[in-house]
């Protein structure tokens, strides 16, 4: 049985994607700042006959919780196949580039770039030693730099300099990243969810948690000739997914 840590995944987007890999027959480790609300998540999974998940305290803005998270799942297993860093914050505001704040940048860097190469680099001795490595970084279109420069952009006039700057940075890691495991079996993708409706943009957005949950659990389940090093949104485009850096 393939076995997947998923990064916030108690609720929104992460908790659904953990659904659907549930279905498809993968072990969840369920990662959760707060072990209560990863309990509840699990619990709420086993009630839907999901049983192969547990929670896992994490939280990848904190170095201690990611080593310790290390540690605890070095212990129920050897090999570790997927890595999703779905976590992330968008900063709150103001997010204009004169007004937010450098407490702002600095927390939200802290999540959305440093949690993951927190996360890669503590559990990249597990995925390597999976046949088929998978990670999977949950990025956004709003990272897209050609996109944020064109004014034909359906989201041209959302300019949010803190959360935007903090998924262009982890589209430039994912690329490194990539790269560097070039010639290994890794796959390894930033992925955009699309422009979800969750309590993360006040339910605002247009997408359903279950469109978003499939968009990166197609991309945990690509075979050995399956993309890396790519950015992939079939919000933006529903024909081939990859868009531009």
């Amino acid at each position: 049985m393939k076995k997947v840590l998923i990064t916030g995944g108690n609720k929104s987007i992460g908790f659904e994607t953990a659904r659907q890999l549930l279905q498809k027959g993968y072990y969840v480790y369920l990662g959760s700042r707060s072990l209560e609300k990863g309990v509840e998540a699990v619990e709420k999974l086993k009630g839907e006959a999901l049983f192969n998940v547990e929670a896992i305290v994490l939280d990848v803005a904190d170095t201690a919780s990611v080593n310790a998270a290390r540690e605890e799942i070095g212990r129920k297993t050897d090999m570790l196949d997927v890595l999703i860093n779905n976590a992330g914050i968008n900063g709150g505001l103001p997010m204009s580039a004169l007004e937010a704040s450098i407490n702002q940048f600095q927390a939200v860097y802290e999540t959305n770039l440093f949690g993951v190469v927190r996360m890669v680099q503590a559990f990249i001795d597990l995925l390597k030693k999976s046949p088929t490595p998978r990670i999977v970084n949950v990025s956004s279109s709003q990272g897209s730099l050609t996109l944020a420069d064109d004014p034909t952009h359906k989201y041209y006039q959302f300019k949010g300099a803190v959360y935007q700057s903090s998924k262009s940075a982890l589209n430039m890691y994912t690329i490194a990243l990539a790269y560097q495991l070039r010639d290994t079996p890794f796959r390894i993708n930033a992925v955009d969810p699309g422009f979800t409706k969750t309590d993360f943009n006040n339910h605002r957005g247009t997408g359903s948690v279950e469109e978003a949950g499939a968009r990166i659990a197609k991309y945990v389940l690509i075979g050995a000739d399956g993309p890396t090093g790519k950015y992939i949104s079939e919000e933006m485009n529903p024909e081939g997914g990859i868009i531009p850096w």
